[in-house]
């Protein structure tokens, strides 16, 4: 596992505040650097985690029926800008073979994977990915919508703008009635 560099971090962010033209000398900038580094230490944290260990631990229940965890908060940043997006992921799925997980385990999931830099498509896909191939369920659906900072603090300046992305695996994806009742229930 690679750590995370944070001198190094420290030196990029004071050439940063130099290059815009700021004295990385001045008090209220001083600490700036460290604070920075230690911030990003902890939000991409999740570079090194890979989401399928959270299902590593499976219960068998007698239970084919939908399980969905909706609203499931997240920050991440975009890839492209290095700013933040934000908002929720909701997960369903249909266990086979009474096969489920605990349901911290999707949330700790969606956590890991936005704890690094990301594209809301990327992450979407990633998330249904590692729940389909460690669960093997009959079905998986992922949606996630977020505001990214990087259409709202420049560029087409759109804040309250959502972006909503979508990932279906397995007998979802032909299923309409089972897709509508699962957006009926995230809406509720």
């Amino acid at each position: 596992m690679v750590e995370i560099n944070r001198s190094q971090i420290e030196e990029a962010i004071r050439l940063i505040i130099d290059a815009i033209g700021e004295d990385p000398k001045r008090e209220g900038l001083l600490e700036t650097p460290e604070r920075v580094a230690k911030m990003y230490e902890e939000v991409f944290c999740g570079v090194n985690q890979d989401p399928k260990d959270f299902f590593d631990l499976v219960f068998s229940e007698d239970h084919e029926e939908l399980v969905l965890v909706k609203d499931i908060p997240f920050f991440s940043m975009c890839e492209h800008h290095f700013v933040p997006f934000f908002g929720k992921a909701h997960i369903a799925y249909l266990p086979r073979n009474g096969k489920v997980t605990g349901l911290s385990r999707l949330a700790r999931a969606v956590e890991a994977v936005a704890k690094r830099p990301q594209l809301q498509e990327r992450m979407t896909s990633i998330i249904a990915d590692a729940i389909n191939e460690k669960l093997e369920p009959h079905g998986v659906m992922v949606i996630i919508e977020a505001e990214h900072m990087c259409m709202t603090m420049r560029g087409v300046k759109k804040p309250g703008s959502k972006t909503v992305t979508t990932a279906v695996r397995g007998n979802l994806i032909n299923d309409s009635y089972a897709r509508s009742e699962i957006l009926a229930l995230i809406k509720s």
